[in-house]
Order: C-alpha cells, then sequence, then structure tokens
C-alpha cells in the first residue's frame, strides 16, 4: 500500500518508509521533510518537533507508545533502526525490521504507535523527529530491552552500546504484563 508520501512495510503494517525529494543548487540544498496530509490516518492536532543527539555508539530504546506516533528525520550522520510490533491485535504483531536512516539519503520514517522503536548511532547523529502527542512526562512510552533475543532484532553491534540507566534496565518482551501491551 502506498501513502502520498510513501510505502508500507511489508514486515510491519503501519510503518512508512519516505524517500525525501531534495534541491540542490549553488547555495546548497532544500527539502520538504514532513507534511501532516501525508499521513491522514493520524490527528497531527498535538503536533511536537524534537531533535535528539547522538555519538557514535550510543543507542537509544527500544521504547513503544500507546497513543503516540512518531516520524523520524536523521539530519546529520547514519543511524541503524531497530523496529518491533508489539501491538496484539495487528497483523504483524511480533513482527521485527532493522533499517537504516542516513543523511545522506533522506528519508523520512512514520512509526504508529505499539511499534517500540530504538537506534543505534553508527555515525555521530542527528535525529529530527515529530510526534503526534505533546511529551506527558512518560506516561504513553514504556520499554523493552534492546537485545532481548525473543525480539529477533540484529543490531550488528561489535562493542557494547552506550545505553541510558532507563534503556539499559528495560525488561525483556516476556517479563512484560500482558495488559501493557499496546492493542
Amino acid at each position: 500500500m502506498t501513502s502520498p508520501a510513501g510505502i508500507e512495510s511489508e514486515r510491519i503494517g503501519g510503518v512508512y518508509l519516505v524517500d525525501i525529494k531534495g534541491f540542490s543548487e549553488p547555495r546548497g540544498f532544500f527539502a520538504e521533510t514532513f507534511r501532516t496530509e501525508w499521513f491522514p490516518q493520524r490527528d497531527w492536532s498535538r503536533l511536537q518537533c524534537n531533535r535528539s543527539e547522538s555519538t557514535a555508539g550510543v543507542l537509544r530504546g527500544l521504547h513503544f507508545h500507546h497513543r503516540q506516533a512518531d516520524y523520524w528525520h536523521c539530519v546529520v550522520g547514519t543511524l541503524r533502526v531497530g523496529l518491533f510490533d508489539m501491538r496484539v491485535s495487528s497483523a504483524t504483531q511480533g513482527a521485527a525490521q532493522v533499517l537504516e536512516l542516513a543523511a545522506e539519503c533522506p528519508q523520512g520514517l512514520l512509526i504508529p504507535p505499539g511499534v517500540a522503536h530504538g537506534y543505534l548511532a553508527l555515525t555521530d547523529v542527528t535525529l529530527m523527529y515529530v510526534v503526534d502527542q505533546y511529551y506527558d512526562g512518560g506516561a504513553d512510552e514504556s520499554g523493552v530491552a534492546w537485545n532481548d533475543p525473543a525480539l529477533g532484532l540484529d543490531w550488528g553491534c561489535s562493542t557494547a552500546p552506550l545505553l541510558s540507566d532507563r534503556d539499559a534496565g528495560s525488561p525483556r518482551l516476556n517479563e512484560l504484563d500482558a495488559e501493557s501491551l499496546p492493542e
């Protein structure tokens, strides 16, 4: 299925990868990276834009939300994204996907609620991302261990990544309460 902006993942329903079309000219580069109308299935009235910077070797996640969708665009560097469908009512529940986003190949990535997501910074990275819910202090955000073998995510780490204390303490999938899983 194709949206106005991208192609839906064959592995995880509701995940869209968007090729960003840009324009180079003598002064530099311009690209339109996001429009709410590209994803009419989401209500973007509570739109919030965020910037995340990470040094090479940092791993952020895995996090998942019950209500919030994320739209990511890497503006500096290269990152490896890990995705896992946590949604109990999803036709693709339990599906995993690993992909790379790089500034030199501009793409956007829509991550729907209920899909656990995180990234490994392969280089120093700046990630711009839009969410469709204002930050609520973490009430809508949960985590699952990035390295849980049950997820089947191959991060390709040759050394241990740098994690936050919170991410290092995330439970494995089988330790999550079934009632805490997203629909």
